[in-house]
C-alpha cells in the first residue's frame, strides 16, 4: 500500500466495534495489520475487517503464545478491545509486552477505561454516552434518543484510539519510547462535548432538547418533512445564509427578519414545516441545494452512494459485492488503493515476512 503511514505494522486482537473500526481506519491510511483470530473463527468478508491479514492464534496454547509474542515484538503498535485484566490473564499485559518491545505503541480500547468505579462492569454506547451529558441533550423535547453508536464506540472510541495511536507513535519517532493508550469511549465522548461546555459556560446552552439552536428548536437548524414523505436537512446558521434561504423561499413574513428571537422559533418552524409540505424532496432540491441556503436532502445509506457530489468524490465504492465508504480523508502524494477483504495467511508466514 503506498499511504501515508506505509511501513507501519500494527497487530490487532480480533474483538467487536470500535476496536475493527479504529484498525480499518489506519489499514486504509497504509498501515499493515496482522489481525489474531481464534482458530477455526468464520472470517466472511466484512467492511470494518477489509485490507487485513488474518492469523488463526490459540492465545492459551505455549506454542501459539510465543508465535504471537515474536510477532509483536516486530511491531510498531497494537490494538486490543477486551475488558481490563483480559490481555494480562493471557499473558500479553503492557509489562510483558513493552519488556519485549519498549518501542511498542500499546493501544487499549474500552468503554469505561482500564480504571474508575466501572472500569470492570459490562456496558455498551448508549451508557457510555448516557453520563457525558452527550445522550441527554440528543433527541426530542420528551426524551432521549440513541444517535445510533456513532457518537459513541466511533467518534468517542475509534477515533480517540486512532488519534491516540497515531500521536504516541510520532512520540517514537521523535525519540520517545513506547507508552500505552487507555482509550475509553466515556473520556472520548466527553472530549466531543468541549464546545458544548463553552456554550454553556457563556449561557449560551440550556440543558435539556428542543430548547438550543443545534438541537431541533431553531426554526432555521433542523429536519423538515416533503410533500412526498421524504426529508430535508437545513441549517443556514449565519445570518448572511439565513437571508439567502428568506430570499430564494420569498419569504415575506417579518418575523423571519426576526429569527433570533426565541419566542418566534415555534411559529417559524411550523410555518417552515407548512412551506416544505407542499412540493417534494426532489423539488426542493432542485430549488436550494447548492446555494448557500444550506439545504441537503436526508438520504438513506441504501441511497448515499447515488448522490451526485458523493458519486463525483469517489466516497462510496463497490468491493466483492458490497458498496461501503471509501478511505478518508484524502492525501495528495500518498494514495492507498481501494482495500479489498480481509486476507487468511499463515502466522509462521508472517512473522517470516516481519523478520525482514
Amino acid at each position: 500500500m503506498s499511504g501515508p503511514l506505509t511501513g507501519i505494522r500494527i497487530v490487532e486482537f480480533a474483538g467487536i466495534g470500535p476496536g475493527p473500526f479504529a484498525a480499518m481506519l489506519l489499514n486504509d491510511l497504509g498501515a499493515e495489520i496482522v489481525r489474531i483470530d481464534r482458530p477455526g473463527e468464520k472470517n466472511a468478508f466484512e467492511v470494518l475487517s477489509r485490507g487485513r491479514l488474518g492469523v488463526a492464534a490459540n492465545l492459551k496454547n505455549p506454542d501459539d503464545q510465543a508465535k504471537v509474542l515474536d510477532l509483536v515484538e516486530r511491531a510498531d503498535a497494537i490494538i486490543e478491545c477486551y475488558r481490563p485484566g483480559v490481555m494480562e490473564r493471557l499473558g500479553f499485559g503492557p509489562d510483558v509486552l513493552l519488556a519485549r518491545n519498549p518501542k511498542l505503541v500499546y493501544g487499549r480500547m474500552t468503554g469505561w477505561g482500564q480504571t474508575g468505579p466501572l472500569a470492570h462492569a459490562a456496558g455498551h454506547d448508549i451508557n457510555y454516552i448516557a453520563i457525558t451529558g452527550a445522550l441527554h441533550a440528543i433527541g426530542k423535547a420528551d426524551a432521549p434518543i440513541p444517535p445510533l453508536n456513532l457518537v459513541g464506540d466511533y467518534g468517542g472510541g475509534a477515533m480517540y484510539l486512532v488519534m491516540g495511536l497515531l500521536s504516541a507513535l510520532l512520540s517514537v519517532k521523535m525519540g520517545g519510547v513506547g507508552q500505552v493508550v487507555d482509550c475509553a469511549i466515556c473520556d472520548g465522548a466527553a472530549s466531543m462535548m468541549a464546545v458544548f461546555a463553552e456554550l454553556k459556560a457563556h449561557g449560551m446552552w440550556q440543558d435539556g432538547r428542543e430548547r438550543n439552536f443545534l438541537d431541533g428548536s431553531a426554526p432555521y437548524y433542523g429536519t423538515y418533512v416533503c410533500a412526498d414523505g421524504e426529508h430535508v436537512s437545513l441549517g443556514p446558521i449565519e445570518p448572511q445564509f439565513w437571508r439567502k434561504f428568506v430570499d430564494i423561499m420569498g419569504l415575506d413574513d417579518p418575523a423571519f427578519a426576526d429569527r433570533d428571537n426565541e419566542a418566534q422559533w415555534p411559529a417559524l418552524r411550523r410555518q417552515l414545516a407548512d412551506i416544505f409540505a407542499a412540493r417534494s424532496r426532489a423539488e426542493w432540491c432542485a430549488l436550494l441545494e447548492g446555494t448557500d441556503a444550506c439545504l441537503a436532502p436526508i438520504l438513506p445509506l441504501g441511497e448515499a452512494h447515488l448522490h451526485p457530489h458523493l458519486e463525483s468524490r469517489g466516497t462510496f465504492y463497490k468491493a466483492e459485492g458490497i458498496i461501503q465508504p471509501a478511505p478518508a480523508p484524502r492525501f495528495s502524494v500518498t494514495v492507498p488503493p481501494q482495500p479489498q477483504s480481509v486476507r487468511q495467511c499463515d502466522l509462521d508466514a508472517v512473522l517470516k515476512e516481519w523478520a525482514v
